[in-house]
């Protein structure tokens, strides 16, 4: 999966870090931090939009999310994430997307 850089706009003059108060996600080898519906990341000194480019289902995905599932979930835009194995979920026409 790749994923766009897409600067946030400079005007985030906020932190994020173990204490901001936002919900911090594992993502790979990074940390995303949710923040108005959207996830954030650090990258070389700035923050980015850390969202997939295109659409990556996740194949062989038996499990079913949703309350009560174990994993923890996250707003995300118009949707909710499930964080499982590093990554998020969400659901997508009968399937699970990774983002």
């Amino acid at each position: 999966m790749t994923v766009r850089h897409e600067e946030h706009p400079t005007t985030h003059e906020h932190v994020h870090g173990p204490t901001c108060g936002h919900r911090a996600v594992p993502h790979g080898d990074h940390t995303d931090y949710a923040h108005d519906g959207h996830m954030h990341r650090e990258h070389s000194g700035h923050w980015d939009e850390c969202e997939p480019a295109g659409h990556v289902a996740h194949d062989g995905h038996a499990h079913e999310h949703g309350v009560g599932c174990g994993h923890q979930s996250v707003e995300h835009g118009d949707h909710l994430d499930y964080v499982h194995d590093g990554h998020r979920h969400a659901e997508h026409e009968g399937h699970w997307d990774d983002h």
